[in-house]
């Protein structure tokens, strides 16, 4: 990524280790998975792998970042390799522009959405997986009410939907690190 200009190959071409992770998220209907690796390591090409199965699968999914500040990068990374699929959601978008992409998704129009700590919520059916992007940041906390944790509500749709719940960070949370070592987290 160099300033405004986002090289994105269009064709996924993964290490053997994120094929493996690809590999194991897919092997299991409702899990929880941690995708602990540093900036750069490649869990965005991950995400997009897993993605693209979900799609084959005709099933949706919900790609969730922390900020509203990084929805735009996430957005146009999805946008260059899955166009119209992928619906925005965050609470700068206008009441109208809320609306539309509501519509879309609902009518499966759009089968990926990406968006702030709301998006959690968005009408998505025949939900595939979730993603958390920086699954330990604060922002994930709505602290006005309804009072929730996105991460929570994150784990009971994918309970729900048995689909695979993804957690990806360079620094995940002390709760999500220790799950992940007690195996309660793939």
């Amino acid at each position: 990524y160099t300033g405004n200009d986002l090289k994105v190959n269009n064709e996924i071409t993964l290490t053997p280790l994120q094929e493996s992770v690809v590999r194991g998220i897919l092997q299991t209907s409702h899990t929880i998975s941690l995708i602990h690796g540093v900036t750069g390591s490649g869990k965005t090409e991950v995400y997009i792998a897993l993605t693209k199965k979900m799609l084959e699968k005709n099933k949706t999914v919900l790609m969730l970042v922390p900020e509203i500040s990084l929805t735009p990068m996430m957005e146009r990374i999805f946008k260059e390799r899955f166009h119209d699929e992928v619906a925005i959601i965050h609470s700068r978008l206008s009441q109208g522009e809320k609306y539309d992409e509501y519509r879309r998704i609902k009518k499966g129009e759009a089968r990926i959405v990406v968006g702030a700590r709301s998006a959690i919520f968005a009408p998505v059916e025949n939900l595939g997986l979730i993603i958390m992007d920086e699954e330990h940041d604060a922002s994930y906390k709505q602290e006005s009410p309804p009072r929730y944790l996105t991460s929570q509500v994150a784990r009971k749709r994918g309970a729900y939907h048995q689909c695979p719940v993804v957690l990806g960070s360079a620094t995940p949370s002390l709760e999500s690190y220790s799950r992940a070592l007690k195996g309660a987290y793939e």
